[in-house]
């Protein structure tokens, strides 16, 4: 990814906005990245990505999302469709066990 490129989709942070956040800020922990423009909080797919970038950051290095943006959205993209069947299957395993023991 270039420095451009937004790493939290959701909330359009870009890997820029990330390495400047950590060089100002040094944060302690990988979860206070959340504190620059709310990254990580909305689908919570760039939150391992978010953790990788800390961690390289706490190594000395400049941080990499290693994929390009196009790749990047594809994935999400598929993550978001696949949260949204488990949470239909949850929903709908809930309601069967819920008819189930209203017809017992």
């Amino acid at each position: 990814m270039e420095p451009d490129d937004h790493v939290c989709l959701c909330h359009r942070v870009s890997l820029r906005k990330l390495r400047a956040y950590l060089k100002r800020e040094q944060p302690p922990v990988a979860s206070k990245l959340s504190e620059c423009l709310n990254a990580g909080t909305g689908c919570q797919w760039c939150v391992p990505y978010l953790e990788s970038l800390f961690e390289q950051w706490q190594d000395g290095k400049i941080g990499q999302v290693s994929m390009t943006p196009e790749q990047y959205a594809q994935r999400r993209t598929a993550y978001r469709e696949d949260k949204k069947r488990r949470a239909l299957e949850e929903h709908t395993a809930k309601q069967a066990q819920a008819n189930k023991q209203q017809s017992d």
